[in-house]
């Protein structure tokens, strides 16, 4: 500003134009601020038939001044506000299951529904699942009748109009933690855990949102302080979380004998949710490999019934008898 303020100056001692004047310089310089489209409005009013080349750089300089110094304010207040309400930007994971023909890791399924069945389901709901989505996936059908046979599912009424408990069945929904909200509410200080059928669709960026946030537990940094009955997570918006950190070496004993890490854990109830959101992917991808394989086909033989058809008219040659 300081610059353009020189620059003003000289050019009003030494310009010869009369349609410039030193109201006309208080206004430009006024209007340098970071509304750039009523700057340069202002400017083209302004801009007489008999201003001087040196007077239209001025003002090319101030707007272009303007530009830059307001960009710049943006990009440097942006992530810092970004980084407060929505949390710490998550890295990108090679999740193996990414690729256009990559199908789901079938057996870290298996493992993720254990670690949800022992870590995560006494407060985490799954109402969109039934025992039965689990055949052929991570378990055999005996497995599963076996699995939904442990719990107790309230059913009736009865002949005598009475509500008894029953074992599970195989076409049972997973069992909810908590009769409802409110009661899940009190049972949490006040924070409600969100269900975890569709999590990793529900969430930006979900898969390395959520394996983020399971494994970004750390100590507050000097000058935050988390009140009592929070946990600090950089991942989660705000940083403060009623979630503990649940997960740690050891915790699970897996079936296979995989080291159950913590790292191991989280990719494993990682993939098992992401199965969950979308038990549809791997036929998908299927589906749409098949589609691209018979479109292409379709094209090939599109362009040699094309190029069949219509070399004769090209390659033909029409002679004009004008003499005749």
């Amino acid at each position: 500003m300081n610059r353009i303020m020189s620059h003003l100056s000289r050019f009003r001692v030494g310009s010869k134009s009369k349609h410039v004047t030193q109201a006309h310089d208080r206004t430009i310089i006024s209007k340098v601020t970071p509304n750039i489209s009523a700057f340069a409005s202002k400017l083209h009013h302004h801009d007489a038939p008999g201003a001087s080349e040196g007077s239209k750089s001025l003002k090319i300089l101030a707007f272009l001044g303007a530009g830059v110094s307001g960009l710049l304010g943006f990009a440097t207040v942006a992530p810092c506000f970004d980084e407060a309400a929505e949390g710490l930007h998550c890295p990108n994971y090679p999740w193996p299951h990414k690729g256009i023909l990559s199908s789901y890791n079938h057996a870290s399924i298996r493992r993720g529904h254990q670690v949800y069945q022992q870590v995560c389901a006494s407060c985490h709901s799954m109402s969109l699942l039934s025992f039965r989505d689990l055949v052929g996936v991570a378990y055999t059908e005996e497995e599963v009748k076996a699995m939904a046979a442990e719990i107790e599912v309230e059913d009736g009424p009865n002949d005598e109009g009475e509500m008894f408990m029953r074992p599970g069945k195989i076409s049972d929904k997973f069992p909810q933690p908590y009769k409802n909200e409110q009661a899940a509410r009190y049972a949490n200080a006040g924070a409600y855990p969100p269900d975890l059928s569709l999590i990793t669709k529900a969430r930006h960026n979900g898969q390395n949102y959520v394996f983020s946030l399971l494994t970004g537990y750390r100590d507050p940094p000097a000058g935050v302080e988390i009140r009592e009955g929070l946990y600090y997570n950089p991942y989660f918006p705000g940083g403060a979380i009623a979630m503990p950190k649940m997960l740690s070496d050891g915790a699970v004993e897996y079936e296979d004998g995989t080291p159950a890490t913590e790292s191991q854990m989280a990719k494993d109830v990682v993939t098992f949710l992401t199965w969950a959101a979308e038990p549809e992917m791997e036929e998908r991808k299927l589906m749409g490999f098949k589609w691209i394989l018979v479109l292409s086909l379709a094209l090939i033989a599109a362009g040699y019934q094309r190029r069949l058809r219509w070399s004769v008219l090209k390659s033909r040659k029409l002679v004009l008898d004008v003499v005749n």
